[in-house]
């Protein structure tokens, strides 16, 4: 019998992958915070993960209007939906980065980011300790 390496351990590693992208826009978010003009970015994981891991939702697709026009989606790279954040105190030069709200955000992926990857970790212990007959 063949184990499906998708069905194993899916949800885990999409989990990470999206944490590990979120880490980097984070990253870029406080590398700009004295960027003049710079949008502070950032997406919205239980959606993204919801749009890896199920098929698309009608919300999700661009709409045809054209037998020429060809399908896309309306969400970025990985099924994340990239937006601009809103700060609640906007400075003078159009820069949106707030750097103790990204500090908070960035600390809280990464710990989300750990338990991601302990919890991959334990799947990836159980399937040695099914292949092994421990």
């Amino acid at each position: 019998m063949a184990i499906s390496f998708r069905n194993s351990v899916g949800l885990y590693e999409s989990a990470l992958r999206l944490r590990a992208d979120r880490a980097e826009i984070l990253a870029g978010n406080l590398a700009n915070a004295d960027t003049p003009g710079y949008q502070a970015r950032d997406f919205n994981f239980g959606d993204a993960l919801k749009n890896q891991m199920g098929p698309q939702s009608p919300g999700n697709s661009v709409l045809l209007t054209q037998s020429g026009h060809q399908e896309g989606s309306s969400l970025g790279a990985g099924g994340m939906n990239v937006e601009f954040r809103t700060p609640t105190q906007p400075s003078l030069d159009g820069n949106t980065v707030e750097e103790q709200v990204e500090h908070a955000e960035f600390m809280q992926n990464s710990l989300e980011y750990q338990t991601s990857f302990t919890l991959l970790n334990g799947r990836f212990r159980s399937l040695m300790s099914a292949i092994k007959g421990d």
